[in-house]
């Protein structure tokens, strides 16, 4: 006669199984004869789930969470051994092998060859439009404006003391607070969406989509200029200190915050320019251009720094004019989400 804690362990474990696959089992022997240990023992929970789990592997790749932590190193050095591991056909790194079945996807380049980025995809690269204005200037007229242009025009003094004709590291540093205003606007109105049961416009997209491509920005000049470890600790502060001052700035009046962004934006172009005439003079060195670079903004192969710069200026005005119409939909009385938001125009 089954003990009670034996019953509930038959149970739990038909519960989980369908009743063809109950059938089947009680067909070629009981379950109670199949959870009999080797000491007599009856129901053990232990047993059960293993034998269950060995014998009728319908879960597929669950039966993972069943294995001994030895039974899984083995595993991973067979699986090493067979050629499947972590150099196989030459891979960086290693395979990761999930528990939940997830499948890293293999993506092509165009011309077959094996797409190599992990931090954005054949589908999220562009070309750049450099026919933008470059000299376009928003007159600032109200107190506000006029406090955000004077605020911004203050901070470029300390960066041109610190950097002066650094330009690649002027560039990085640049691209690690350029890429902040995005993602704070895009998770404010995130928020702000999900408080008040409305779209947004298309607005979380487009900043977000903004602070992406800065993002990507500061990734490219990383294979330029290799930052030196006091400008590592300079990036923690300033972007401790822009960080939490813009996500007030934000909070208190959006169309501040955009324009002063517009206006950081316009600053970013004319130190893209400099850098673009120390190209010119000779005074940098027009290397290479890095092969991130290449991929995101689909350059040709025989591309140099001028290129990317050239490419990373028309953004920058691209994203200014984005930041200045957002604070003109502010300053109408109007929100963003009431204009629909110009997704992808960088």
């Amino acid at each position: 006669m089954m003990s009670r804690g034996t019953t509930t362990v038959v149970r739990s474990v038909t519960g989980l199984m369908s009743p063809r696959l109950f059938s089947a089992v009680s067909g070629n022997g009981s379950v109670i004869g199949a959870m009999r240990t080797s000491a007599g023992v009856i129901g053990s929970e232990k047993a059960v789930a293993t034998w269950w789990i060995k014998s009728y592997q319908v879960i597929g790749a669950r039966n993972a969470s069943t294995m001994t932590l030895e039974e899984k190193e083995h595993r991973k050095e067979d699986e090493t051994a067979g050629g499947s591991g972590a150099t196989a056909g030459g891979q960086k790194g290693k395979e990761v092998v999930s528990y939940w079945g997830v499948q890293q996807s293999k993506v092509m380049k165009e011309d077959g060859s094996e797409w190599k980025w992990n931090c954005f995809k054949p589908w999220e690269t562009y070309q750049a439009d450099l026919s933008i204005d470059l000299n376009k200037h928003h007159v600032p007229k109200t107190f506000l404006d006029k406090f955000a242009y004077w605020t911004v025009k203050s901070l470029r003094l300390p960066t041109d003391i610190f950097f002066q004709r650094r330009y690649g590291c002027r560039a990085m540093m640049l691209e690690t607070v350029a890429a902040v205003p995005g993602m704070v606007g895009g998770m404010l109105l995130h928020c702000k969406s999900l408080r008040r049961f409305e779209h947004s416009g298309g607005w979380i997209k487009a900043l977000l989509e903004e602070a992406e491509n800065e993002r990507m920005h500061l990734m490219t000049f990383m294979e330029v200029a290799k930052p030196r470890w006091y400008e590592r600790a300079l990036v923690f502060t300033v972007q401790g200190i822009f960080f939490n001052a813009y996500f007030l700035a934000y909070l208190s009046s959006p169309k501040l915050a955009h324009r002063i962004t517009g206006y950081l934006e316009e600053e970013a172009i004319h130190s893209y320019t400099e850098f673009l005439k120390e190209l010119d003079k000779g005074n940098i060195e027009n290397v290479k251009a890095p092969a991130i670079a290449i991929d995101y903004w689909r350059l040709p192969a025989d591309s140099t720094l001028r290129d990317v710069v050239l490419v990373v200026r028309a953004d920058e005005a691209h994203h200014r004019d984005v930041n200045h119409f957002a604070s003109d939909v502010h300053y109408q009385g109007l929100e963003l989400k009431d204009s629909p938001a110009p997704i992808g125009y960088h």
